[in-house]
């Protein structure tokens, strides 16, 4: 029996998607649920899974554009069931063995592509991981096999994946991450170039980033932020709110703390516009801007003003868990009223971000930098950073827009105005 593979559909909206990556070769034979191809469409990328088990024909070649519904692929699903059967056979013993935390590195060839890395152990020194480490590191045979071929780190992978099961497919999105990481243009004296067609989300990226320069009036202010109170927060709870939480406590949380608050004040940046009518959300959704393999994406904190640091820090690693792994869907991008970027973690120290349509304004954060500053009339050295926010004119007021920024400053710089609304807890405590 033969099942044809067609391409879903990712929105309402999206006729076409581009082929971008096969995960599998013509001839292979494929599990069930297995992802065999990546698909990319104007708003996110995706993969595509097989729904039974067999041996799988390639219709379409990579970097092919094709039409919502097509079929790209068959499934023999006859001629692969006894493939599948045989492997039981001769793996029988090893099945039994699926529980054993054990983990020993087969001394094969290093993948080259994989050397000078810290996925690569050479074949000299195999990995030995430590009892505690290899107790919470639970591996399937399949992905056994394939860190045995590749000589992958468990080390690394306990950090990846702290606690999990380990699959196939967690495997090899980590090769894959470590080899796009260690994958630079080499630089030759010929005057070779190379040449590959955009991927469909950098050609609709495109796209709506010349829209906005002209289609709105877009300006940016600035203004800076002494980050000491907010790093002291860091150092002195970090330990313990990772510990309660399992996650990590992060500048990006505190930021949009303050943003929700601030944008109560100011409700006029959380604006858009459509067509000849002003909306005004009653709600906060942040967009936190994501640097992800095939692009920058956008995935949204929904009503971001009800949620606690805590709920931030989950969401925010969820989602950038999400888009690190090519797995973030349209409806995680959908909608947003507000959007934070931060170019201070590639060490920019002051940009002018671009607006995210339709929302009226983005905030940028920036590299933190220790440089001499006047307080109190003493010259000190304080942990500063330089913050922008760029705005449609058309939607926003010089006044909403610098009130908001300077708004957000002293919420970071005093960060107790979080726990009482942005309300001076002296005078909350006065009832004045």
């Amino acid at each position: 029996m033969s099942i044809e593979i067609k391409v879903p559909s990712p929105g309402e909206s999206i006729t076409q998607v581009q082929l971008a990556k096969w995960l599998v070769t013509d001839g292979e034979t494929v599990e069930k649920d297995q992802e065999i191809v990546e698909i990319d469409s104007d708003k996110a990328s995706f993969p595509v899974t097989t729904p039974e088990m067999g041996v799988i024909k390639i219709k379409v070649m990579e970097g092919e554009t094709v039409e919502v519904g097509a079929v790209i692929a068959v499934i023999d699903e006859k001629s692969g069931k006894p493939q599948k059967s045989k492997i039981q056979n001769q793996n029988d013993s090893s099945k039994i063995k699926t529980d054993e935390p054990k983990i020993s590195l087969v001394q094969n060839a290093p993948d080259p592509q994989l050397t000078n890395s810290s996925v690569y152990q050479s074949p000299s020194s195999p990995v030995h991981p430590s009892p505690g480490q290899t107790a919470s590191l639970h591996v399937s045979p399949l992905a056994r096999k394939i860190m045995e071929e590749k000589l992958v780190n468990p080390e690394d992978l306990s950090i990846a994946s702290p606690g999990k099961r380990i699959t196939r497919k967690d495997i090899e999105s980590f090769i894959n991450r470590k080899k796009e990481s260690m994958n630079p243009v080499t630089l030759t004296s010929s005057r070779e170039e190379n040449r590959k067609k955009m991927t469909t989300l950098r050609l609709k990226l495109a796209e709506r980033l010349v829209a906005v320069k002209n289609q709105t009036a877009m300006l940016t202010t600035f203004n800076e932020i002494n980050m000491q109170a907010a790093l002291k927060i860091k150092e002195k709870y970090s330990e313990s709110f990772k510990e309660r939480y399992g996650v990590g406590f992060g500048l990006m949380s505190i930021f949009t703390r303050a943003v929700t608050i601030a944008l109560r004040d100011f409700p006029q940046v959380n604006s858009m516009i459509d067509g000849d009518e002003l909306i005004t959300p009653r709600y906060v959704d942040i967009g936190i801007a994501v640097s992800a393999p095939k692009g920058l994406v956008v995935p949204v904190l929904r009503n971001a003003e009800m949620m606690s640091i805590a709920e931030i820090e989950l969401k925010i690693k969820e989602l950038a868990g999400k888009a690190r792994d090519n797995k973030i869907s349209i409806d995680d991008m959908k909608g947003g009223t507000f959007t934070i970027t931060n170019g201070g973690v590639f060490g920019s120290m002051m940009s002018t971000p671009i607006l995210n349509p339709p929302q009226s304004a983005i905030l940028g954060m920036h590299k933190i930098q220790e440089r001499p500053v006047a307080i109190n009339g003493q010259v000190v050295i304080a942990p500063m950073m330089y913050v922008a926010l760029s705005y449609d004119h058309r939607v926003i007021d010089g006044r909403e827009s610098v009130s908001f920024l300077v708004k957000v400053k002293e919420l970071i710089e005093d960060p107790v105005k979080l726990l009482t609304e942005g309300i001076d807890p002296i005078k909350q405590l006065l009832d004045l």
